[in-house]
């Protein structure tokens, strides 16, 4: 099979396309002919050598940790899923590949209306989105800042906040102030005078704030949140540990994925792709990705 690879660490410019053996699903596990993969900053990471906690890298790897696509051959005692079948799922690494196995406990099944690239860049940004506001006890009559309110998490993000009740407040550039609106949330533009603005938008104040975009977000939230446990993040965690806030992190799991994919059978969610790229513009879709103003999410497309 084509497969993305990290033949040594580094920028964009290290990615290969190359030919590697196809894998075999073990006993328990499913093998998936990827038609879409979402790429994410964590992936970035990797393929500079920066490992996420508690993984290990080495050189000759393959990136990607959300997938969609159709089954096409399962190994022993895997009664729950059949050659053929439609699916979405996510394991750590693997997945910027023609064909990915997982877990056959962390694949869920894809709509029939669902676009390849929507179910391809879902589990990633929407798992990490709904873990996040679950831990900051978002609920309803609450108000919320969401920093980096059009990236792939922060898109999710604001419409989860949305349908548990809260009022939402969007980080973003000026120019996808329209499309929160759109989503239902109060666009606020980033930098300097942001606390200010936010006040002014929020004076009843806010009650929890999460950060998708880094930047100083953690420093301004603390000035807006009085509740520090209830102020988090998933992109700076040494921030976090110096004001007291959340470094928000936990385990991905097919019913968070399957939760999510009902609330976008039922029209609840709202999935938004910048653009698609094929295996062998890699280094393209992490260009992207790496210029921080990405609206939804980056995918390739075996």
């Amino acid at each position: 099979m084509k497969a993305v690879t990290v033949p040594r660490f580094g920028g964009p410019e290290v990615l290969r396309v190359t030919a590697v053996p196809d894998p075999s699903p073990d006993p328990g596990q499913v093998r998936v002919r990827v038609y879409a993969a979402g790429v994410q900053p964590v992936d970035l990471a990797i393929r500079e050598g920066r490992a996420p906690l508690g993984m290990e890298l080495t050189p000759g790897l393959i990136p990607g940790n959300e997938f969609a696509g159709v089954v096409d051959a399962v190994g022993a005692g895997v009664h729950d899923w059949a050659v053929g079948d439609e699916v979405l799922g996510f394991r750590l690494l693997g997945c910027a590949a023609e064909l990915v196995v997982a877990d056959a406990t962390q694949l869920v099944r894809k709509p029939a209306g669902m676009p390849w690239e929507h179910a391809g860049a879902l589990s990633a940004s929407g798992q990490t989105a709904h873990l996040a506001l679950s831990t900051l006890k978002v609920g309803a009559g609450d108000t919320v800042l969401v920093h980096g309110a059009t990236g792939g998490v922060g898109t999710v993000a604001v419409q989860l906040a949305l349908a548990w009740g809260a009022t939402v407040i969007g980080t973003a550039s000026a120019r996808n102030h329209d499309h929160l609106r759109e989503l239902g949330a109060i666009p606020v533009g980033y930098g300097e005078g942001l606390v200010e603005r936010v006040r002014a938008v929020a004076p009843q104040g806010v009650d929890a704030a999460f950060d998708a975009a880094g930047r100083g977000a953690l420093e301004a939230s603390v000035e807006l949140v009085a509740d520090r446990s209830r102020i988090g993040t998933v992109v700076d965690y040494a921030a976090a540990g110096r004001l007291g806030a959340v470094g928000i992190r936990g385990q991905r799991t097919a019913a968070r994925l399957a939760g999510l994919v009902a609330l976008w059978e039922a029209g609840g969610l709202r999935m938004e792709i910048a653009e698609a790229f094929p295996l062998e513009r890699a280094a393209d879709a992490h260009r992207l990705v790496g210029t921080g103003h990405v609206r939804g999410k980056v995918v390739l497309v075996p």
